[in-house]
Parts: C-alpha cells; sequence; structure tokens
C-alpha cells in the first residue's frame, strides 16, 4: 500500500482550489465574462442566478470568493454559498466541502464530517471522493476502519480511471486486503494502472501475470 503523502493545510486549500475548474452549466453571461477576464461581472452574474436558487452558480460563486475573483477573499462567505450548493447535491460542492472539513478551513476541522461530505459526493460518482472516502476508511481516519468499504470505493474510483485507486485495489486483490484474493482481478487493475503510466503498476503486472502462468490460471 502507497503511503498518502499529507501536505500542510494551505499548500492542500491552494490544490484544491486550482484543480476545482468553475462549473459550465451556470448562466451564459457568468460563464463568457469569466472565460474573458471580466471577474467582477461574473460573478455578479453567477450571484445573481445564486440567489434564485441555481447551485451550480452557488457553487462558482463560492469558489471565486474563495480564490478572490471579483472581490476580495471572503471564506464565510463562500462556505456559505457551497453549503447551499453541497445541501441542493451538486457533488463538486460536496467534494469541496470535505476538503474544508478536513483541512480546517473556515470552520473546526472535522475528519468525521469531512467523510460524510465525501460519502454524499462518493455516491454520486464523484471519481475524487471517492478515493478520498476510501482512504478514509483505510486509515480508519472520521471513520471506522473497514478495509471493506475502502475496497469498495477504491475500485469505484478505479472503474472511474483514477490510476492510484487501480494500483491500490490491484494490490487488495492481489493480498486479500478487504476482499477475497483474486489474483486476476489484481492483474486487470494493475495492468489499467499500467496503461496510464504507472510504473509500479507495471512491475506488479508483470509478476501477477508471471504467477498466474506458473498456477496455470492465466487465460
Amino acid at each position: 500500500m502507497r503511503p498518502r503523502s499529507f501536505l500542510s493545510i494551505a499548500a492542500i486549500f491552494a490544490a484544491c482550489l486550482a484543480a476545482t475548474a468553475l462549473a459550465t452549466s451556470t448562466p451564459e453571461s457568468g460563464w463568457q465574462a469569466y472565460t474573458r477576464g471580466d471577474y467582477a461581472q461574473a460573478l455578479a452574474a453567477y450571484e445573481a442566478a445564486a440567489r434564485r436558487g441555481d447551485r451550480l452558480a452557488q457553487f462558482n460563486m463560492a469558489m471565486m470568493l474563495l480564490r478572490g475573483e471579483g472581490r476580495a477573499a471572503d471564506i464565510d462567505g463562500a462556505i456559505g454559498w457551497l453549503t447551499r450548493s453541497a445541501d441542493a447535491g451538486m457533488a463538486q460542492a460536496q467534494y469541496q466541502m470535505g476538503m474544508l472539513a478536513e483541512n480546517g478551513v473556515g470552520m473546526p476541522r472535522s475528519l468525521t464530517e469531512a467523510t460524510a461530505w465525501w460519502q454524499k459526493a462518493a455516491e454520486q460518482g464523484h471519481i475524487q471522493a471517492q478515493v478520498e472516502l476510501a482512504t478514509q476508511y483505510f486509515l480508519g481516519r472520521g471513520a471506522p476502519k473497514d478495509w471493506k468499504l475502502a475496497a469498495k470505493w477504491y475500485e469505484a474510483a478505479a472503474a472511474g480511471g483514477d490510476v492510484g485507486a487501480q494500483y491500490i485495489i490491484g494490490s487488495f486483490y492481489e493480498h486479500g486486503d478487504g476482499v477475497a484474493p483474486d489474483l486476476k482481478r489484481a492483474h486487470h487493475w494493475y495492468l489499467l494502472a499500467a496503461q496510464q503510466g504507472d510504473v509500479g503498476a507495471a512491475a506488479q503486472a508483470k509478476d501477477v501475470a508471471r504467477r498466474l502462468a506458473e498456477s496455470g490460471a492465466a487465460r
């Protein structure tokens, strides 16, 4: 199992924001203004839609406020809009709420609350949330340690194309962690991760393939 790397809160928060694009299906005027760099106009358009209950606009409004785009950064205001979007069922907002709760940005740090938000987003197919949720169960952080649930969510993320999850669930199947040992499935996931450029997965796929051939189980 590869250890999870823990960065500083500031670094994680910055990476989280940098990796999160605004949703593009919010009011067209807001998106057009944003893409041409008119953040003040974009923020005004998103705010108008957000106040009408548009959860995508609420999310975009929150992300712009977190980044300080269009006006000075406003963490409290951002969290207010992000919470409304998350409560309305938007997976991206739920994932971000989990990140903020995990790192105590604008709110008390709570691994349990982070898990709860990631659970909601994971159930909607949000791949990053599935990885985070799986890791919570794997480590017993903000959730009971449960390798079966960890395996469930790593495999869901792996099926969605996450290369790290593909490697991890391959390891789970190889060693029988949270799942019944299954070298064929282990090889399948290692191979998919290898095809995405994971050198370690390529080595594992080769080793598992050799063991399958030696046992006569390879197809």
